[in-house]
């Protein structure tokens, strides 16, 4: 399974170079990158190949409103095989099918669902717990996550040139590298998640 947001023929073509020597670099650079924007965002862009269960105390993870209860829980990529149960610490589950995925129209829109809202109900409270089975992470992985992948994997490349984080030019001189890319920065910002 692939968990890398770029490839490294992406990487080539902008470093306009056939070279296979720099492969391992190159490659380690873009997972490299890859985990340091799960980190930053707190959230990672790829889909599983199969379901798994978590399990979820609504505790502190409900929000009440006109619409009913919302349980926040992780990304969730695909409806296929979202099975969704309530029950207690130590207790059996049962499935519970009266729920609309949250927000309307994500996986449409290429965005995960990221709540379950019972409008007729709660999710429990005390020992409750809610367990889900799912396809966890996102449909696909958004544009700009590639974008800015590719863009911080050749910086962590080029760092091998610039070890004490100055990069020199016979024009411009000795230049300090940023701690935070800009580009990076601006591609990802929306997609931290809240409070994060």
């Amino acid at each position: 399974m692939a968990t890398e947001y770029t490839d490294l023929t992406t990487l080539k073509l902008a470093l306009n170079s056939t070279d296979a020597t720099r492969d391992d670099l190159l490659t380690t650079a873009i997972a490299a990158a890859s985990r340091g924007i799960d980190r930053n965002t707190g959230r990672r862009f790829w889909l599983d190949a199969a379901v798994s269960v978590r399990t979820y105390n609504p505790q502190g993870r409900t929000v009440c409103g006109e619409s009913g209860e919302l349980l926040i829980v992780d990304d969730i990529g695909s409806a296929a095989g979202l099975v969704v149960a309530t029950g207690s610490v130590g207790g059996a589950y049962t499935p519970v099918t009266d729920y609309e995925t949250q927000p309307e129209n994500a996986l449409a829109r290429g965005e995960p669902i990221t709540g379950l809202l019972r409008s007729a109900g709660t999710w429990g409270r005390g020992t409750a717990r809610v367990q889900i089975t799912a396809l966890w992470g996102w449909p696909a992985v958004p544009d700009e996550i590639a974008q800015a992948t590719a863009i911080q994997a050749l910086r962590l490349y080029k760092r091998k040139d610039s070890p004490e984080g100055i990069l020199g030019s016979a024009e411009w001189g000795a230049v300090r590298m940023g701690r935070v890319d800009p580009d990076v920065y601006e591609l990802t910002k929306h997609f931290v998640l809240p409070g994060f």
